[in-house]
């Protein structure tokens, strides 16, 4: 489909049951005139995922600079109550560039030297740190998992809103060999994917596929989430579909938390609205949910039934069929609707396989809208 001469938006090969995802051609991220973000901005809400190929000159800055268009209110990183404490799960994963705090190193390996980072240990977030039963070592290289599906968002911090947009840069990629990714949940479900692909679901499919009675309550509940989440969970683990954790009681108690204050708690709704086609996205973040507030105003508190309704809401949309699972190559830029998609990291890296990804998203002072709003 063509915009205008000079650009170009082409379809990515996403699952035909869940088409979603568009690449741009003929744009200049470094240099955006304001009718330039405007075809941008129109792409990522009515497609979700944004591909932009050959992007390896584009400075930490202009992707700093093309979050910002969409939160222009911020300059602080979507996650920055969390990641500065070491307690959080967070913490391990993601370096700050010293020039552009807002955007994140991550990846595998030792970096000697990047954009003022020296002798980076990067980190990939393998799912045996995370899930309660890991894949077996003799499979490790051949066999991966979701790690963990989620909203890039805080979740606590009334100015610490949900980001609206993601930025991946893929800085240097390693190739040469695939892996098939288990669900290991008793389904049999599997994909054969890239090695360390990140993964998405529309949240807008995961809604639209509900039964008519689970599209109410997904209408008519909020979902409180715990406070400071990446600490709170830090001891639990999660289910090997990555889609929330195990009630095993793990998590810590709110006098073993940095202080809590009440007003700082996030409650949103289960179902966000698309602010320019209007299309409800089922978008909860299940490994950080604490509480079910219903439309009747019972608050369902029990951590094990809270899960379980969550799960139930959510495997249906992670089916194979519907992800897309995006096959990186050195100097893809990807944007992603952070409050239409659900992510997850994928993969299990050798030691020599080094990854570089740069990462930005912006804490958002505009709360998501509601089915209500």
């Amino acid at each position: 489909m063509t915009v205008e001469s000079s650009v170009e938006l082409l379809p990515i090969p996403s699952p035909p049951a869940s088409k979603f995802g568009v690449e741009i051609r003929g744009l200049d991220l470094a240099n955006l005139s304001d009718e330039d973000f405007k075809i941008i901005e129109r792409a990522l809400y009515e497609h979700h995922v944004v591909l932009f190929k050959n992007q390896q000159s584009l400075s930490p800055y202009h992707q700093y600079a093309l979050n910002h268009r969409f939160s222009p209110t911020s300059t602080v990183y979507g996650h920055d109550n969390n990641t500065k404490k070491t307690a959080s799960i967070l913490h391990p994963d993601l370096k700050p560039l010293p020039n552009q705090p807002q955007v994140q190193l991550i990846g595998n390996g030792l970096v000697p030297f990047y954009e003022g980072l020296t002798n980076a240990q990067l980190r990939h977030p393998h799912h045996r740190t995370f899930h309660k039963i890991a894949v077996p070592d003799s499979e490790d290289l051949d066999v991966t998992r979701f790690y963990r599906w989620h909203i890039d968002a805080a979740l606590y911090g009334a100015d610490m809103q949900p980001p609206k947009v993601t930025t991946l840069m893929a800085v240097k990629v390693p190739t040469g060999r695939r892996q098939t990714l288990r669900y290991d949940d008793g389904t049999g479900d599997a994909l054969d994917v890239s090695l360390g692909t990140t993964a998405f679901v529309s949240g807008e499919k995961s809604y639209e596929i509900l039964s008519e009675e689970q599209k109410f309550f997904a209408r008519t509940t909020r979902v409180e989430y715990a406070p400071h989440p990446y600490i709170w969970m830090s001891k639990a683990k999660s289910l090997p579909t990555g889609l929330g954790l195990f009630s095993d009681g793990l998590e810590l108690p709110v006098a073993d938390l940095p202080p809590v204050d009440e007003a700082d708690v996030q409650i949103h709704p289960m179902c966000w609205k698309n602010p320019v086609t209007g299309k409800l996205a089922l978008q909860i973040h299940p490994s950080a949910v604490r509480k079910l507030h219903l439309q009747d105003g019972t608050v369902i508190d029990d951590i094990a039934e809270v899960r379980e309704q969550v799960y139930s809401l959510l495997r249906p949309g992670i089916a194979p069929e519907y992800v897309y699972a995006h096959d990186w190559e050195e100097g893809d830029m990807v944007l992603f609707h952070n409050r239409g998609v659900l992510h997850t990291v994928c993969g299990a890296f050798a030691a020599d396989e080094v990854r570089m990804f740069r990462q930005c998203n912006l804490a958002d002072r505009e709360t998501p809208v509601g089915p209500d709003a």
